[in-house]
């Protein structure tokens, strides 16, 4: 059979609340960029927000003025989303405990995760948000996951049990060398 082949995310979708929360949280709080709403077109009696992660995709939410926040932890069940990432810049994540400080969100503080640093709080519906920064940036024509994949096959042969920064070097000396030279 032949597969299915995806090409990239299009959209993420999640219920809000209302149209006020759901803009002070996604453009308020985490700077992206409220470019369109109109009716939800399955159940015009709710709005559909429309927002710019920052890469030209869009993160959609779908509002309902008799919805309030629920800051309680949405259910972890088989199924449900975990958590939903964004990418932040290292300058950005260097101050994401003390912005989210200032602000009163209790959050997780910084996590190592080998290869990138992360941060998790919850929105104001109780889902689970991570801002994650890449500790590297892969070579030209390369992509993250190029560097991920290359750093998962050194790790493994190598025996250790997680993504190191020797990995993500040696990961990215590897794909560099895929350059010709004129020296060769």
């Amino acid at each position: 059979m032949k597969k299915l082949q995806a090409q990239g995310l299009h959209h993420i979708t999640m219920m809000g609340a209302d149209r006020a929360t759901s803009i002070a949280f996604w453009e308020g709080l985490l700077g992206m960029p409220f470019v369109f709403e109109q009716p939800n077109l399955d159940d015009p009696s709710q709005g559909h927000l429309y927002f710019d992660p920052g890469d030209g995709r869009l993160i959609t939410i779908f509002t309902s003025e008799e919805r309030t926040p629920d800051s309680r932890p949405a259910p972890a069940e088989p199924g449900q989303m975990h958590h939903v990432a964004f990418t932040v810049s290292q300058s950005t994540y260097s101050q994401l405990a003390e912005r989210l400080d200032a602000r009163g969100i209790p959050h997780s503080g910084e996590k190592d995760r080998g290869f990138m640093n992360s941060i998790y709080f919850r929105d104001p519906l109780g889902m689970l948000i991570e801002l994650a920064s890449y500790r590297f940036e892969p070579p030209a024509g390369h992509s993250h996951a190029d560097v991920l994949q290359t750093a998962h096959r050194i790790r493994v042969a190598a025996g250790d049990a997680a993504i190191a920064d020797s990995h993500l070097a040696d990961a990215i000396e590897e794909l560099s060398a895929r350059r010709p030279s004129l020296s060769d």
